[in-house]
């Protein structure tokens, strides 16, 4: 669980806890919306997909990203 405050946060820390999941030796990687992307064959293979996933919201316009 992550226990650092960001920032421009005030007040307590919310939960928070890893993008990162693995089910049956297949690893994933979840978004704040809910999107759970996979399988991949490591944690690391999940983690170079998590950051071209956050490449490709980053070229939409900025009303087409997700929030």
């Amino acid at each position: 669980m992550d226990t650092q405050i960001r920032t421009g946060e005030a007040g307590p820390v919310p939960f928070r806890s890893s993008r990162f999941f693995c089910v049956g030796g297949k690893w994933y990687f979840t978004t704040r919306e809910g999107f759970d992307s996979g399988p991949f064959a490591s944690r690391d293979r999940a983690q170079i997909g998590l950051r071209r996933f956050l490449h490709v919201v980053s070229l939409l316009p900025e009303e087409e990203r997700l929030h």
